[in-house]
């Protein structure tokens, strides 16, 4: 009984240390997306994007509390992006991953502040899924974020 009792100790050892470092890959795609943001580099973002159909969306309440949710393609974020002049700086900061794997799938559920020209400019939520390709990397394949203004825990 003991030899059994091990025997299950090792492989769910195995199976938690497996499944650490998929989240793991997966926060590092998502890090390097966000490095390819910060520094306008169209190629480096598309590099963790799984192609054309990728679904970017924002939901956020407006001053007079209206409900919005607006989709836009990766193309024109990438545009918007790198077209950004050298003179203003942003940066969003990610905080707290959350991650899930099963399997060829991701979801990253990450809080972030944005800042621009070093001055809080909204908060909310990242919710990123990903999927792993024949080449077993990870890609993007949907974005969706929530923007607020108060509420925000890390500033």
């Amino acid at each position: 009984m003991k030899n059994y009792f091990f025997l299950f100790l090792v492989f769910f050892a195995f199976v938690i240390n497996a499944q650490d470092s998929e989240e793991l890959e997966v926060q590092k795609t998502v890090e390097a997306f966000f490095e390819g943001f910060h520094k306008q580099d169209a190629t480096i973002m598309s590099s963790f994007i799984a192609g054309e159909g990728v679904k970017l969306q924002s939901v956020w309440k407006d001053k007079e509390g209206k409900h919005h949710l607006r989709t836009e393609e990766f193309e024109k974020l990438v545009a918007s992006i790198v077209s950004i002049p050298d003179s203003i700086v942003f940066t969003e900061k990610l905080f707290d991953f959350k991650i899930q794997v099963d399997g060829l799938m991701a979801n990253v559920w990450v809080p972030y502040e944005f800042w621009y020209n070093n001055e809080f400019s909204h908060c909310g939520v990242n919710c990123i899924q990903l999927f792993k390709n024949d080449d077993e990397e990870w890609k993007i394949i949907y974005l969706i974020d929530t923007r607020r203004k108060q509420g925000c825990n890390n500033n």
